[in-house]
């Protein structure tokens, strides 16, 4: 049982309790059992969409690859938040659930609530409570929403299928370009390293996609996204430097 010392701001104590682990493995337990059904489902099904098993090995291994670059920022931003959450809040609320920036908005302003500010005198024992059921509560409403909306858009689908077959495979693509463009463009207005990071990202991308069409080879576009990530973040950090 964890007991709180509202004037304590020793947070590491409470915030790695045994009780949070336990909690925090049982979540990253049912992940990994998911991911393991779902591939075994993908194996079991791809004869049904034309797929042999070589390319779904090459589909896990370009997913795989892919998901590189964007578990490094993941990594770099949980470092910075371990003293001010602790792990086990860190494992499940970032890096499974929710994003960075909004699981420390969350947080902030709960402790705005109390009076206190993240990390400061002022983040004592009883903040970090509130701050944690604050992230919690952020997530949860994350996966609620999932739960209801996806059997809404799915319905959808089905809908926008019947009128036109070939919109369907528009819409997924133009929504994640639209997406990724989003989050670039907010970027952007930050600061000339922020352009520089852009810049380098997307010639290092189309360098290596122009390469890969023209020797033909498949593991470079697998390999492209993480590539780019990853001369974005060096560029950054030497124009930082």
């Amino acid at each position: 049982m964890i007991k709180l010392q509202g004037t304590s701001t020793d947070i590491v104590s409470i915030a790695n309790a045994p009780l949070l682990w336990i909690l925090a493995l049982s979540v990253l337990s049912v992940v990994l059992l998911q991911s393991a059904i779902y591939m075994i489902a993908v194996r079991k099904n791809a004869a049904g969409a034309d797929m042999s098993q070589r390319e779904v090995f090459q589909a896990f291994r370009a997913g795989g690859v892919a998901a590189i670059g964007p578990s490094l920022a993941v990594v770099l931003v949980a470092i910075a938040l371990l003293p001010l959450f602790g792990t086990p809040a860190i494992l499940v609320r970032i890096g499974l659930i929710g994003s960075a920036a909004t699981e420390t908005a969350s947080a902030s302003i709960a402790a705005g609530t109390m009076g206190a500010n993240l990390g400061d005198a002022t983040y004592t024992r009883d903040v970090f409570v509130v701050a944690l059921m604050a992230m919690s509560l952020s997530g949860a409403c994350w996966m609620l929403s999932t739960l209801i909306l996806t059997p809404i858009l799915a319905r959808g689908q089905e809908s926008l299928t019947k009128v036109n077959p070939a919109l369907m495979a528009i819409v997924p693509s133009a929504a994640l370009l639209a997406a990724f463009s989003g989050l670039t463009v907010t970027e952007l207005p930050k600061s000339s390293i922020h352009i520089l990071a852009v810049v380098v990202s997307a010639a290092i991308m189309t360098v290596s996609l122009l390469i890969a069409k023209s020797l033909n080879q498949a593991w470079l576009r697998e390999w492209a996204l993480g590539f780019s990530i990853i001369g974005g973040l060096v560029a950054a950090f030497i124009a930082t430097n």
